[in-house]
């Protein structure tokens, strides 16, 4: 993505973050001696802000959904934007290089979220392709009166490009593919028939279709590794020493929040060397779960994140996504039940059909209807990272004389 203008909710953000800490500057008075500084105050308010938007998040359903991933980014904009105002109230009170360093660490990291970004817009784009191939299928077979055998071969070519690019989709990600491997058997024995006579034609057609619906190039180098990006953003990431200043907490609480973003969206959707990304390796030290209120509900969702990677009907599956797995599964349901059909249909058979068909036209409408949002949503982190760090920029330029 290009480091464009951020068009999203900066002022709403702003002015939220600034109301969320000037209410713990405004709480009734106590003696001197047992309130906080103003700065400890801020820090204060902003961990438990985030610690809510965290435990909200883990309690709504719809976990790894199109929706729940939206309201993530959201709370990693939301966050982001009062630790701006964090960092500009630390600077305004104690000069500005006291904070320079911690927050330099910080924007460092968030620079090499860029590429997961990119790799996840691209990610989203190719689940996009695969719902349109899934529509063709389900339309063509819900169409008014009866089921011929041309509405069945066209479902079946439908399919049969939607396992080419799942298949070659699932060896960029690195995965192999649990959906993809059916119905890549399926397309050899079954969405073929028209072609049994002539093997070399098949053959022919096959490696045609799938060369023209290979995927895209990734916009990330062809040596992107998803796994190692992750371990690049988590690296050094370690809870700040009691000594360590008080703006060294919320650097922390971002950095890690940043990392949970991202390793979801690689985890969500298809990345370049998404299988590693998936282990555990890459996390970095789990903050200790009594010294800062959003570290339990974040460690949950780090938890659910895992354990929803080594669930045995998504081990293989080329995205963690909800919608991707509705689709694999709506996806060779529709094939089974299109291979076992015999011409003509009996009412029967033709009922389960168009059940299948109905199914997964209905996966591929939710589909469409929030793919497009996530791409935006991803666009807007990308580019709050980039007026971030040109922000941060501008702050430790010395003013003109």
């Amino acid at each position: 993505m290009p480091a464009t203008e951020y068009q999203g909710s900066s002022s709403s953000f702003s002015s939220f973050g600034r109301s969320l800490l000037s209410r713990s500057r405004d709480s009734p008075a106590h003696p001197a001696a047992m309130l906080p500084s103003a700065g400890d105050a801020d820090v204060e308010a902003f961990q438990r802000h985030m610690a809510a938007t965290l435990a909200d998040l883990g309690d709504g359903e719809g976990f790894l959904s199109v929706a729940w991933i939206r309201r993530l980014l959201e709370a990693f904009l939301r966050c982001q934007e009062e630790f701006g105002v964090v960092v500009a109230q630390a600077r305004h009170r104690a000069g500005p290089q006291t904070a320079e360093k911690l927050v330099g660490e910080y924007h460092e990291r968030a620079v090499k979220a860029l590429d997961v970004c990119n790799a996840a817009r691209d990610g989203v784009d190719q689940v996009r392709r695969w719902g349109r191939l899934a529509g063709i299928a389900a339309s063509v077979l819900l169409a008014q009166g009866e089921i011929h055998e041309g509405q069945l071969r066209r479902a079946r070519k439908a399919l049969s490009d939607l396992s080419a690019l799942l298949v070659d989709d699932a060896s960029a990600a690195g995965s192999g593919g649990g959906v993809a491997s059916f119905l890549a058997s399926h397309r050899n024995r079954s969405f073929g028939r028209g072609a049994r006579a002539s093997p070399s034609r098949s053959s022919s057609s096959s490696s045609s279709s799938s060369s023209h619906f290979r995927s895209l190039s990734w916009s990330v180098s062809r040596t992107w590794s998803a796994a190692r990006q992750l371990q690049a953003i988590g690296s050094g990431l370690a809870a700040p020493r009691a000594h360590e200043a008080a703006l060294a907490a919320p650097v922390y609480a971002m950095g890690c929040l940043l990392h949970l973003a991202s390793w979801t969206l690689v985890a969500a959707v298809p990345c370049p060397d998404r299988g590693a990304a998936l282990q555990a390796h890459h996390i970095p030290t789990a903050p200790p779960r009594g010294a800062f209120p959003w570290a339990p509900p974040l460690l949950a969702l780090q938890d659910r994140l895992t354990e929803e990677g080594k669930r045995k009907d998504r081990r293989n599956s080329c995205g963690l996504l909800k919608e991707i797995h509705a689709l694999e599964k709506c996806a060779q349901r529709l094939a089974e039940a299109i291979d076992a059909a015999a011409i003509p249909l009996d009412a029967e058979k033709e009922a389960e059909v168009r059940e299948a068909a109905a199914e997964l036209a209905a996966v591929c409408a939710t589909m469409k209807n929030g793919l497009e949002p996530l791409e935006r949503q991803v666009r807007e982190v990308f580019h709050r990272i980039v007026r971030s760090r040109m922000e941060c920029f501008d702050s430790t330029m010395p003013s003109a004389v």
